[in-house]
């Protein structure tokens, strides 16, 4: 009794130590792949469905939207929206008479209408000199931002698409790094746009100062009079800096900020519509939101899985980024500390857990725990805190695996059992069905009714005398495995090789009902590599004058006896009897009667009616007095 408690000892604290192991190197793994962002999409899905389930999440403060709609546009149907920057100016004017902190205009004003106007000539010299003039006195004002944008990689001049100089040069002393962003928004793998950073230009646009702030968080920045030249900023408790990227903390869906019709800032009595003056103390931003522009993009609302079509215009995703800024509110990710921490106490727990339960219970409680990590997951989010919940998922399977390969290499030893009794005797796919089976074929020999198949070369004789002996063996190598493959994709025992002739069983030693219907499949198969193989042999040894490569194959069903053959020092684990004597005797009158599969009437007649068959042979054969009747093979019947 006290070697058994002392055994048992043994086993759980190397049960305990695996559980530890299997913990660790699965914490290692999904930390890798956290850092690599290798699955970052599984994380996507989650955080994605999280922002569908959460709706609106803040209502907000600092930041409002103005839209150029559809209304508006319907109010001026004959001006083209080129030469609408005196109506630019009134709203902005309306905008700054209103109290708005900050004017923020996220449209490209990459052409002057006076250019325009003096080039076509369309109105007089006074026109092509001052119809902007409204619209350059809000920008001198200081209290408009412009947009632009990088279109390369920010190297030179040219990568960049900025406002035309006209209005560049009304710009209060000429700052472009405090008056003009950079609107461009940045994409995920999948195309959503879930994250923002400072600066969307590098060090050429700050050394030849160009606009290098992105747009939104410019807005931000000078919104709260802090230095635009800085190498950080501070929004709350965080402290940003140029190249730190940041999950958009959105405030919820398409609509969330709702937005102010363009139309009203051109009314006559702007300044008292209570729409207009709740915009007082906010930055404000004027966008397009008309039917037909191109301004919109997927974003965590819109991916896939349950938000189709449901685009957010990039105006409204300029205004989550400065909200975003402007209220501290962030989606923080979990610190690398308390994510490795949070790994290594669940699936360090998990692992543990499991060790103790059976494979059916330790799948349900890994799936019990996914579940919960998702929740978990979402009650976190709600705090505005960012669980890799998928990552963390992929650990649990990790660990599951892990203690299933623990269980396997416990059965190792019952495995190891049956091949050290079988080993010498069968071939591995053999090994692997008496392995998987609950019964054990009887050693000294089990009828078993079976459909045999033998396969041959033809011409291999000719072929071996015009190619050395490594031709004829890489040759026959190459050929085995394509047919070996075929055989066993049809559940085939190959029982030897013999020279360049193939034997395989189907039925044996496990049952299989259609054992004939899947050696004629296979023998089908089977002839299809022979003509591909051709292919190959012209290729390989062309100008050799070999013959062409061709086979023969015999099928026969029936009774054999499936047993150990052999003497006590080499036995080998086969089938004998008439059946195997027929299908190797049809086998060989493949070529007198110029068939390439003869299968005999038995076959047939497993297989059913699906077989379409060709010549009727009556076939005398070696050992038998009657003749065996067997047909051509030449495929199924559609």
């Amino acid at each position: 009794m006290a070697i058994k408690v002392a055994s048992m000892t043994r086993w759980q604290k190397q049960a305990w130590l695996f559980a530890a192991v299997a913990a660790l190197i699965a914490v290692l793994s999904i930390e890798g792949l956290y850092r690599t962002a290798a699955v970052v999409r599984m994380e996507y899905l989650y955080t994605d469905l999280w922002h569908r389930f959460a709706q609106v999440r803040v209502e907000p403060a600092h930041t409002a939207l103005v839209m150029l709609d559809d209304p508006t546009l319907n109010e001026r149907p004959d001006e083209p929206l080129a030469f609408w920057t005196p109506h630019f100016a009134q709203a902005a004017a309306t905008l700054r008479q209103a109290g708005a902190r900050l004017v923020v205009i996220d449209f490209l004003f990459s052409g002057s209408p006076e250019r325009w106007i003096k080039q076509l000539g369309l109105m007089g010299k006074d026109a092509s000199r001052n119809y902007d003039q409204p619209f350059r006195q809000e920008i001198n004002q200081g209290g408009v931002l412009l947009a632009g944008f990088r279109v390369g990689e920010g190297d030179s001049i040219d990568d960049f698409v900025l406002p035309s100089p006209d209005y560049l040069l009304a710009l209060p002393e000429l700052d472009l790094t405090g008056h003009v962003g950079l609107a461009n928004l940045r994409s995920d793998s999948d195309g959503a746009v879930r994250r923002f950073a400072m600066t969307e230009a590098g060090q050429f646009a700050r050394s030849e100062s160009l606009p290098h702030l992105a747009f939104a968080p410019l807005a931000a920045v000078r919104a709260t009079q802090q230095q635009i030249t800085a190498e950080q900023w501070v929004f709350g408790k965080r402290t940003l800096d140029l190249v730190q990227e940041l999950p958009i903390a959105f405030a919820g869906p398409p609509g969330t900020f709702h937005p102010l019709s363009f139309r009203k800032l051109l009314a006559a009595d702007a300044l008292s519509d209570p729409d207009v003056k709740a915009l007082a103390g906010k930055v404000v931003i004027i966008g397009a939101g008309y039917a037909g522009m191109n301004d919109v993009h997927p974003t965590p609302y819109s991916t896939s899985l349950g938000g189709a079509n449901t685009l957010m215009t990039g105006p409204e995703i300029q205004a989550n980024i400065a909200e975003t800024l402007l209220s501290g509110r962030f989606v923080e990710p979990l610190s690398a500390s308390w994510r490795v921490a949070l790994f290594l106490a669940v699936l360090g727990a998990l692992a543990l857990v499991c060790m103790r339960l059976p494979p059916w219970r330790a799948v349900i409680v890994v799936i019990f725990a996914a579940q919960v990590a998702i929740v978990f997951g979402y009650l976190l989010f709600k705090r505005d805190i960012i669980v890799p919940v998928a990552h963390l998922q992929l650990g649990m399977v990790l660990v599951l695996a892990f203690l299933s390969l623990w269980r396997l290499t416990r059965e190792e030893r019952e495995r190891n059992r049956l091949g050290t009794v079988f080993g010498r005797y069968v071939s591995p796919q053999l090994m692997e069905a008496l392995q998987s089976s609950s019964e054990l074929p009887e050693l000294g020999g089990q009828i078993s009714t079976v459909t045999v198949l033998f396969s041959d070369i033809r011409n291999f004789t000719t072929m071996s005398e015009k190619l050395t002996a490594r031709e004829v063996v890489e040759m026959l190598n190459t050929y085995f495995a394509r047919a070996c493959e075929v055989l066993q994709a049809e559940g085939a025992i190959i029982d030897k090789f013999i020279g360049d002739a193939i034997m395989a069983e189907f039925g044996a030693p496990l049952a299989q009902p259609d054992h004939a219907l899947r050696a004629v499949r296979a023998s089908v198969a089977l002839r299809a590599v022979a003509v591909d193989f051709q292919r190959w042999m012209s290729d390989r040894f062309a100008g050799r004058d070999l013959p062409a490569f061709d086979i023969g194959i015999g099928l026969h069903s029936g009774e054999v006896v499936m047993g150990n053959i052999g003497s006590p020092t080499h036995m080998e684990y086969t089938a004998i009897g008439d059946t195997v004597n027929v299908a190797s005797r049809l086998e060989g009158k493949t070529k007198e009667t110029g068939c390439h599969i003869l299968a005999s009437q038995a076959t047939i007649g497993f297989a059913g009616g699906s077989v379409r068959v060709g010549q009727v042979h009556q076939l005398d054969v070696k050992g038998r007095h009657e003749p065996v009747p067997a047909c051509e093979v030449l495929g199924f019947n559609s």
